[in-house]
């Protein structure tokens, strides 16, 4: 195994250990975050990488799951303000495209032509 797979290996072991934190991985092993950054870029390291993410979104959705079935107010209301915006919970209305996609936002510059 030569010296880039092995900081490749090494720093998906970090990153589970930090729940995807890049940085502090990053620390534990001794890379520099460019580096991580420049295998980022590589399809195959970034799938592993996002797989890792993915697994501390679970692991923080769990825990919101938790705290709603112990009665916590403010765990329902953020996840409905966030999942069950679809369903009208919302505290403002959001304007967007077709699925969900921004809209075109068109800029008008008005100039002076009347400088002193």
């Amino acid at each position: 195994m030569n010296k880039t797979e092995h900081n490749k290996k090494a720093i998906l072991q970090a990153l589970e250990k930090t729940l995807g934190v890049v940085t502090s991985a990053c620390r534990a092993i001794g890379l520099g975050r460019t580096t991580f950054y420049e295998y980022y870029k590589e399809e195959s390291f970034k799938k592993q990488v996002d797989s890792i993410k993915d697994i501390a979104i679970d692991m923080a959705e769990s825990q919101l799951h938790k705290q709603i079935l112990g009665g916590n107010t403010a765990a329902t209301i953020f996840y409905l303000k966030t999942i069950g915006k679809k369903r009208g919970y919302v505290e403002r209305q959001e304007i967007t495209g077709a699925e969900g996609l921004p809209t075109n936002v068109t800029v008008e510059i008005i100039r002076n032509e009347n400088k002193d």
